[in-house]
């Protein structure tokens, strides 16, 4: 089985029936990334109905025991995640009332600074704020999963040292293998074995590079590199696959209604537009071709099962509850 961490773009039926080919038995999907309340309401509601029109694929799971439930009905297990925190709109009630929805992931801070800390993209990283810091109490309270993939690194070392639960990076990979701002230095990612967390390596090109998009062997040596930072336990995938997305809602990923002029995101001035797929990923089934390449790179049966799921797995038992 794997789990990947995170995904985005839009699912459907045909998007769940891959997921199983690929083995996938669990993936948490962006709901959104600058959306206030409301809109973050109107996203669960759909993704409900979405799950209820395909109930015989897929289920909303809040817990890791749902989680294998689902995965042993050869179903799979759907987590909500958001990748900003801008749902919460400045109220610390919010975090347990979206966690009562079902929401499991929020992200602290997607491409700017925002009211909890600082985004990778900022020049300067102000750290984790006051209510950051609220945030995080209440989200170890009420079961959410901490993500700081798109955090900046000040603020990502302060969230980890704040939290009492382990924290997760869903979709990013080292700086110091592949450097990109999107990247974690190794300083956080020892921060993150030290606290229990676990990263998701990302199959995203722009922050994983022409080399590791070869082929899957080359991604899986990617894993491996990112295993000597942070540790066996601590290493899951997190691909950051995208489904059927335009320039449109790259434009808005990126931009949001923050401003009318040019951002790249991760890319940049050469590679403007949408990344290509890794040449190893150009379908989401193809993940099902990840746990035979993590073997040929040379980790045992017990290590393969680690980082496919099992350590996802412990991540959500510990913080989500059984």
């Amino acid at each position: 089985m794997i789990i990947d961490g995170l995904q985005c773009g839009y699912f459907d039926r045909d998007v769940f029936e891959r997921l199983k080919k690929g083995n996938v038995g669990c993936v948490t999907p962006t709901l959104g990334f600058w959306e206030g309340a409301v809109p973050s309401l109107e996203s669960i509601d759909a993704w409900r109905q979405l799950v209820r029109a395909n109930e015989d694929l897929v289920g909303i799971a809040t817990t890791a025991a749902q989680i294998e439930a689902l995965v042993a009905q050869g179903k799979v297990a759907i987590l909500l995640g958001f990748q900003n925190a801008n749902l919460l709109e400045g109220h610390i009630g919010f975090v347990e009332l979206f966690a009562d929805l079902g929401v499991r992931v929020i992200q602290l801070t997607y491409n700017n600074q925002n009211e909890l800390g600082g985004s990778c993209y900022e020049e300067h990283d102000s750290g984790l704020a006051r209510f950051g810091k609220e945030v995080i109490r209440e989200m170890n309270r009420c079961g959410v999963v901490i993500d700081l993939s798109h955090v900046g690194n000040r603020t990502s070392r302060e969230a980890i040292e704040h939290s009492t639960q382990p924290v997760a990076i869903t979709h990013a990979n080292p700086d110091s293998v592949y450097p990109h701002k999107r990247n974690k230095t190794d300083d956080v990612l020892h921060a993150l074995r030290a606290n229990g967390g676990v990263i998701g390596c990302a199959a995203y090109r722009n922050i994983s590079g022409d080399e590791f998009c070869s082929t899957v062997d080359k991604w899986c040596e990617l894993v491996a590199r990112t295993v000597d930072i942070a540790g066996i336990d601590h290493v899951g995938i997190g691909t950051d696959k995208s489904h059927g997305t335009t320039q449109r809602d790259l434009d808005w990923m990126r931009k949001g209604n923050w401003t009318r002029g040019t951002d790249f995101g991760a890319g940049s001035a050469a590679r403007p537009g949408k990344a290509a797929p890794p040449d190893w990923f150009k379908a989401v089934e193809d993940l099902g071709n990840v746990e035979p390449a993590l073997a040929r790179v040379g980790f045992n049966a017990e290590e393969v099962r680690q980082l496919t799921h099992g350590n996802w797995l412990r991540l959500y038992r510990t913080v989500m509850g059984q």
